[in-house]
């Protein structure tokens, strides 16, 4: 009797200490990566005018800081790139991210460019807007009618910067951003500014600002380095809209309210178009 006793105490032991044990399967799920999901996708080769990859590219999404694609095309398309434009109030009441421009500074327009394409300044994108149009609503008015002539036909912007807005609806899709980013890229100063890591500016009056890339492909050490314009707030999640050249062909990548942006991104132009990165 005493032996059974014993014999059903140790079973009885190491059935609790297998339940406690997580099985294999269990194990790997707890060390699995965050999924590389996004709500939107699009990977285009440009040079021949072909879809690569797509995944509910006319869904419409929050654009969050590509919106600023669409401020330096018509600010390239308008204004003058050694212009210097004065930062007015309305520039200094903007959330970050934000250089702390103030009132009567002047800065060329292709130093404002930076600011926007290079470190994502919000205050910088209100200033250009207000240069263009006198008041960044009018210039609100000129970007959607932009997007329009490019075939954007599933976009609504409300401000220069893509900061979240209320009560007035901000959208774009991934197929729209793709045409409008195709569009920048005819700029010369557009493709240079997107390949900048670091960038100093300075006012008329000789403030220094050092500019750093939003862009972490920049400094990953890929094997090949897409440029383009980053974007986040809580709503949209992380968004990328960017451009690699494959032998020769131009391709363009849009992403938008991502989980893992950066996986996602070289998992798709991997997979999908073919590149090493």
């Amino acid at each position: 009797m005493k032996l059974f006793q014993k014999t059903a105490l140790v079973l009885l032991f190491v059935f609790a200490v297998s339940a406690l044990r997580p099985c294999p399967a269990d194990a790997k799920k707890a060390k699995a990566k965050p999924a590389m999901t996004c709500k939107s996708a699009i990977l285009s080769n440009s040079t021949k005018g072909k879809r690569l990859f797509g995944k509910d590219v006319d869904r419409k999404v929050l654009p969050a800081s590509t919106v600023k694609v669409v401020t330096a095309l018509i600010v390239l398309e308008r204004l003058p790139l050694d212009q210097y434009v004065t930062v007015g109030l309305a520039a200094t009441y903007v959330q970050p991210t934000k250089l702390d421009l103030k009132p009567g500074e002047q800065y060329r327009v292709r130093d404002l460019l930076y600011a926007i394409l290079v470190k994502s300044a919000n205050d910088a994108s209100v200033v250009l807007a207000e240069a263009v149009a006198g008041s960044e609503e009018k210039f609100v008015a000129l970007m959607n009618k932009r997007a329009k002539q490019l075939g954007a036909r599933n976009t609504k912007f409300a401000n220069s910067n893509g900061l979240p807005t209320k009560g007035r609806g901000q959208y774009t899709t991934a197929y729209d951003m793709y045409l409008i980013f195709r569009k920048a890229l005819k700029h010369a100063f557009f493709r240079e500014a997107i390949k900048r890591k670091y960038k100093t500016i300075y006012s008329k009056d000789g403030r220094k600002i050092v500019l750093k890339s939003h862009n972490k492909i920049l400094f990953s050490g890929w094997k090949k380095e897409i440029y383009g314009k980053t974007g986040y707030t809580r709503a949209a999640g992380t968004c990328f809209v960017g451009t690699l050249d494959d032998r020769g062909n131009t391709l363009v990548i849009g992403v938008f309210g991502c989980a893992d942006r950066w996986g996602y991104i070289k998992r798709v132009v991997s997979k999908y178009g073919g590149v090493g990165l």
